[in-house]
């Protein structure tokens, strides 16, 4: 089995993430696709395990492999937790529904490290960008904008969305180059500073609940094992 054909036959939940998922789609965006799939349980009692992710088979198409999507988004990686998320939901079974139904349970104050490590990251790059060439990519200013005030809303109320709502006209400015420098890095430094201080009166736990998400990993390992035992009886 290839792992395009992991992702053609076991993706359990699929989604549109990018600027489309965000309110901030123009005529000219893409539409990235992320999904999660769930590989036959007999594929890791061998040597060669199945591939973490796959990339494809679409254009801008990228999936995990159930267990490494549940680890990333346990340690509150961005970029799986907004997958969970995403308004624009293309194909989910029995077993996707169960991992939208978990979406709380990888949700805590952790959150504000991981984002705000992320931003730093990215903020690197816009900085060196400035210097070599005098501006920023205003596209990546424009999304770490957004991350930023993702993660203050966050905090503050305990649920995450993506769409941008009433910010979409101001961002898009922003990917314009419409707005100057210093005025975005004052924008940034005040949602990092708003995300500090949504942390300790946040409503969100402290941790994650990695029991009840390693529960649900565990039965679907064993339903897919099951399964597997019943075609070859």
């Amino acid at each position: 089995m290839t792992p395009h054909d992991l992702v053609r036959e076991h993706t359990i939940y699929s989604c549109v993430m990018g600027s489309r998922a965000f309110g901030l789609a123009t005529e000219d965006s893409d539409t990235d696709r992320r999904g999660v799939f769930v590989a036959p349980s007999p594929l890791f009692w061998r040597f060669d395990k199945p591939p973490t992710h796959v990339e494809g088979p679409a254009d801008e198409q990228f999936s995990w492999e159930l267990e490494r999507f549940l680890g990333l988004a346990l340690r509150a990686n961005p970029n799986v937790l907004e997958c969970l998320h995403s308004p624009l939901v293309e194909h989910v079974d029995d077993t996707g529904r169960e991992l939208l139904s978990l979406r709380d349970a990888f949700l805590s104050r952790e959150a504000h490290g991981t984002f705000v490590r992320y931003a730093a990251g990215q903020r690197k790059k816009l900085d060196a960008d400035v210097r070599q060439h005098g501006a920023p990519r205003w596209k990546h200013a424009m999304h770490l904008l957004r991350l930023l005030a993702s993660c203050r809303d966050l905090l503050r109320t305990g649920e995450l969305t993506l769409d941008v709502g009433t910010d979409r006209d101001r961002l898009l400015e922003v990917r314009r180059g419409e707005v100057p420098w210093p005025r975005v890095e004052a924008w940034m430094a005040r949602l990092a500073a708003e995300a500090d201080e949504a942390t300790d009166r946040s409503p969100l736990p402290a941790e994650p609940d990695r029991a009840r998400i390693e529960d649900f990993l565990a039965r679907t390992r064993r339903s897919s094992a099951l399964e597997a035992a019943a075609l070859t009886s």
